[in-house]
């Protein structure tokens, strides 16, 4: 009889250790993010470690965050379709992308940063979008797939009709953003004209000749979601406190910058090796009012809508919503 329990009370204990091992959540995660103020909220969160401190009260005491930085949308979006990137920033066209060809297997997270992008020239012949041409470079993040190459695509079907869409695709040349502003500064491989972002848009104003043609404001007719984050429902599934506690520790990342904007810049300039910006400099940018860093999506459906339009993608979602996990979706301002 005695053995017959302790038996019994073995096999229950060993039971409870399969379910708790079926429970555990992952040790590690790995945030992909890129080049700017625009990923601030990623810097402030290394920096102070948020991500940890948030997994440590839901009760995971030794989550280990990994960090890395690439330069374009490319290597971010292998590494989201193949497991080895957890959360990754990435701009709204990256994630209609994602969401599409996953099957809704990957979504938003939230978003991040709402900004203005900015198409600086250098060549005074250049007055509007239909002086362009094949003697042009204009540097993007990623030729036909970022963020810049998709407004720029909405751009040339406003100025050259919707099957016109790709006419500019042919001068667009792959580059960072620190690699853009050195190459239209030089005038390097023909690049004349960057579509690009703060800070660097605002050190490219300095450069002789160089003037802005026109924002992605312009063409989308108004402040629109720039960086949003992605991750996978099967992750988020099976590892709620892990993703929640990095749900968190962005919000509250967001929270602090907007509560001070000077703190965060200047952190911002101590943690960016080799910028050449200031923290006032930098401060002044995220202080305008067309930039924010906020949870909320913006006119991430219109993207999506011109990306089914043009073929991009085979069908637009019925509503922004089915892009973006639930934790958004009620926000207010989305």
């Amino acid at each position: 009889m005695k053995r017959t329990t302790f038996l019994g009370s073995a096999l229950a204990v060993s039971l409870a250790g399969r379910a708790v091992a079926a429970r555990a959540e992952t040790d590690q995660v790995t945030i992909a993010k890129q080049y700017g103020v625009s990923f601030l909220p990623l810097l402030l969160m290394e920096h102070d470690k948020l991500v940890e401190k948030h997994a440590k009260q839901l009760g995971i005491p030794d989550l280990k965050v990994n960090y890395a930085e690439f330069s374009g949308p490319n290597v971010i979006n292998d590494g989201l379709l193949s497991g080895a990137v957890t959360f990754a920033a990435v701009g709204a066209p990256s994630l209609i992308t994602l969401y599409t060809k996953t099957n809704g297997a990957l979504k938003a997270v939230s978003a991040m940063t709402t900004y203005p992008l900015y198409l600086n020239v250098r060549n005074p012949a250049i007055k509007s979008i239909k002086d362009f041409t094949d003697k042009d470079k204009i540097a993007v993040p990623a030729a036909k797939i970022s963020t810049q190459a998709i407004v720029l695509q909405m751009a040339a079907a406003k100025a050259f009709g919707q099957e016109n869409y790709a006419r500019l695709d042919p001068f667009t040349v792959s580059m960072s953003h620190p690699d853009g502003l050195i190459a239209l500064k030089n005038a390097a491989n023909g690049v004349d004209a960057h579509f690009t972002t703060s800070p660097f848009h605002e050190e490219e104003l300095q450069f002789p000749g160089v003037r802005t043609l026109f924002t992605s404001y312009d063409v989308l007719g108004g402040p629109a979601t720039a960086i949003t984050i992605v991750a996978s429902a099967k992750f988020r599934d099976g590892n709620p406190k892990a993703y929640r506690a990095f749900y968190d520790a962005l919000g509250e990342a967001i929270a602090s910058i907007n509560k001070d904007k000077r703190a965060a810049a200047k952190l911002y300039v101590d943690l960016t090796k080799g910028t050449t910006e200031t923290a006032d400099g930098v401060y002044a940018v995220i202080s305008k009012p067309d930039y924010a860093y906020t949870l909320a999506p913006a006119k991430v459906q219109q993207t999506a809508e011109f990306m089914a339009k043009i073929g991009t993608i085979p069908k637009a979602p019925a509503s922004w919503k089915e892009m973006f996990f639930p934790e958004v979706q009620g926000l207010s301002g989305s």
